[in-house]
């Protein structure tokens, strides 16, 4: 299971708020450019130190945890994976074939250097080194931005199972509007440094 709890919470672009985001839910968030989604996930990561407040996977506090421990439970997929080696192989933690079926990858892909690798590929094997660390929660900035729709759907569809299965909570950065109605169950959005909840149109 992966729950999120986030207590007077506050990044230096976002007003203090407080956030329950139960295991097997998906929210979806938005905002203008600049607004501070990105910040904002890197802070529920903790991989920026400017923010406050507390947070919570299944009740267990950030402060009670590494933080590698913790970003094995909250797992960020940033809008741009970082790549600090040539082959594929040599950043998966273990191999899964099932998972680069999945999304349209072939098996011998592992083998490919990074360099070969189009912005969509790299969002795809983004989210399979992510998934290969079995984390608790997802933290999604834009998966599919840079995606077609086969490979787009792909996405959706194997997140959409892992939530299911894994019961896991997650937040998804999209500017999509038909997405937002597709993969959650509730929209938040950043007005003038305030985290809102809306409702469908």
């Amino acid at each position: 299971m992966g729950s999120l709890t986030l207590k007077a919470f506050q990044t230096p672009l976002l007003a203090a708020f407080n956030l329950e985001l139960a295991a097997g839910e998906c929210i979806t968030l938005t905002g203008p450019s600049g607004c501070g989604k990105s910040l904002l996930l890197r802070a529920i990561a903790d991989l920026d130190a400017q923010h406050q407040g507390e947070a919570f996977v299944d009740q267990i506090p950030r402060q009670s945890l590494t933080g590698s421990e913790w970003r094995r439970r909250v797992g960020l997929l940033p809008a741009e994976s970082a790549w600090w080696a040539e082959r594929i192989s040599d950043h998966l933690p273990r191999q899964d074939p099932s998972l680069l079926q999945s999304l349209g990858l072939p098996p011998e892909s592992e083998s490919w250097s990074v360099s070969r690798l189009s912005s969509g590929e790299k969002q795809r094997f983004g989210l399979t080194r992510l998934l290969l660390n079995r984390p608790k929660v997802l933290l999604l900035d834009e998966p599919t931005a840079n995606l077609d729709q086969t490979n787009r759907e792909r996405v959706e569809a194997l997140i959409e199972s892992w939530r299911k299965t894994q019961n896991s909570a997650v937040i998804w950065v999209t500017h999509d509007p038909a997405q937002q109605q597709r993969v959650a169950h509730r929209h938040l959005q950043i007005v003038q440094g305030n985290l809102q909840e809306t409702t469908w149109n």
